[in-house]
């Protein structure tokens, strides 16, 4: 019988155990499959916390509804019926000492009419009429493995980038917009242009799928919170060991098995035939010590985020406008990237209605060097301080929710493409029989994250 070791319990390798499973089940193959996971509970970055009437996700908060393959995986786990959507409601910029709305129609920013372009009042009369460079210029120049912000400047302006566009994507990617490619982020947006003419055109026409199945309803998540998609997952692997509070330390290569030794820190080791290594790139280079692998890894970059959630004895009523939340520009006086107005947007996150609100704090901030090393005491001052001066809460909160994720969201620059092809090769030669996986490489959101366990267990299933 072949052993197929998973590393990584998060949502990559939760993805990659359950098709594992379901394939050796219809294949008959003889196979068992093993899963690591270093934490007490499996899910990686989805983190559920439960406290009183308050719902507060710790990582990942929801999944964007336009990645259709995400309800496939919602009905194979049964979950159909405790999905929740987004209520609708307008996002904003917090810019100039005030909230100024990112219009309806438009994509991370990006206008998809003429009438959205010429509604925003994010941006100048000048910048507008930049933007509408867009409409009659051709791209005869950019390719995927091309900056994503010099691509967008070269059609909608300067302006209208850095005021409307690089804000909204920035707090999505958590990047200099002109450090990521679009490749890594959003390639369709270079086939639009291409096959339309116009960036505008082609998200307009495009717009139903962009849209999600739902209008307006861009994301989903369920009643009990993320973490039920966590707890789906770990109820179908009734065929997989599953091993937590079990850190992989290292994996040697047995040259003349052909097999893989994998020691862990406390308890008894392993010796797999394959491996899916779904985990940090920082943690897959520690296990694998290989040098031939160390220039490539070390390439990779990761950011950090500092998460906060603020619950309040108020009623969301209290906000200053019928939206979502805010992200902040960079003439704010605000600390915070970005604020989500939870309880406004997720409606199953506060019982009765309370203010609940999450504020981020990336490491592209100035202020996170000195964030990092405060207390949780000084980190709540600084968020209800923010809290204050863009939402007029004069009260204090009634819970919270600290959470650092440093160095653990990866950061896609312009050489990530070619620095994971680069791995592929030198795995492939080195490692045969182990897979990288997971958002250090492959796709950051979780139907990205999903999609790529399923496929590299498939690949895996082939070697056998």
């Amino acid at each position: 019988m072949k052993t197929i070791a998973v590393i990584g319990g998060g949502i990559t390798g939760l993805s990659a155990a359950y098709t594992l499973q379901k394939e050796i089940r219809n294949g008959g193959l003889s196979a068992r499959v093993v899963l690591f996971e270093a934490a007490e509970q499996l899910g990686g970055k989805i983190r559920t916390a439960h406290d009183g009437n308050f719902t507060m996700e710790t990582g990942a908060d929801s999944v964007v509804t336009r990645k259709q393959q995400i309800f496939d995986t919602i009905e194979a786990l049964q979950l159909q019926e405790r999905v929740v959507y987004n209520e609708t409601g307008t996002s904003f910029i917090h810019t100039d000492g005030e909230l100024k709305q990112i219009p309806e129609d438009a994509m991370f920013g990006i206008p998809m009419s003429i009438e959205s372009l010429a509604s925003t009042t994010l941006v100048s009369a000048e910048g507008k009429v930049a933007a509408l460079k867009d409409l009659y210029t051709p791209n005869e120049t950019f390719t995927k493995q091309d900056s994503l912000g010099d691509f967008l400047e070269a059609f909608l302006g300067t302006e209208f980038v850095e005021k409307q566009i690089a804000p909204v994507i920035s707090g999505v990617y958590s990047g200099d917009i002109h450090e990521l490619t679009l490749a890594s982020t959003m390639p369709y947006l270079l086939e639009y242009k291409n096959e339309y003419g116009s960036l505008i055109r082609g998200l307009d026409a495009h717009r139903s799928k962009l849209k999600g199945p739902k209008e307006g309803k861009k994301f989903l998540s369920f009643e009990g919170g993320m973490a039920e998609l966590i707890q789906a997952y770990e109820r179908e692997l009734t065929e997989v060991t599953i091993r937590k509070n079990t850190a992989v330390t290292k994996i040697e290569r047995n040259q003349q098995e052909g097999t893989y030794s994998i020691s862990v820190q406390e308890g008894e080791g392993l010796t797999a035939d394959q491996v899916i290594l779904a985990v940090p790139h920082k943690a897959a280079q520690d296990m694998l010590q290989q040098e031939q692998l160390d220039a490539d890894m070390e390439q990779l970059l990761s950011s950090s985020m500092i998460s906060i959630y603020l619950g309040y004895d108020v009623p969301d009523e209290r906000l200053p406008a019928n939206g979502t939340g805010f992200i902040t520009s960079g003439n704010s006086e605000l600390v915070c990237n970005a604020c989500t107005w939870t309880s406004r947007k997720w409606k199953h996150t506060s019982k009765h209605s309370q203010l609940l609100v999450r504020l981020f704090y990336k490491s592209a901030n100035p202020a996170y060097e000195q964030m990092k090393d405060m207390s949780q005491e000084e980190l709540l001052q600084v968020a209800s301080e923010d809290v204050r001066n863009s939402l007029a809460i004069e009260e204090n909160p009634i819970t919270h929710n600290v959470r650092v994720w440093h160095e653990d969201m990866p950061n896609y620059h312009r050489k990530h493409h070619e620095l994971v092809h680069s791995l592929e090769q030198k795995m492939s030669e080195h490692f045969p029989g182990i897979l990288l996986a997971g958002c250090s490489y492959y796709g950051v959101g979780i139907p990205d994250c999903i999609a790529n366990g399923e496929k590299t267990a498939s690949l895996v299933i082939e070697q056998l």
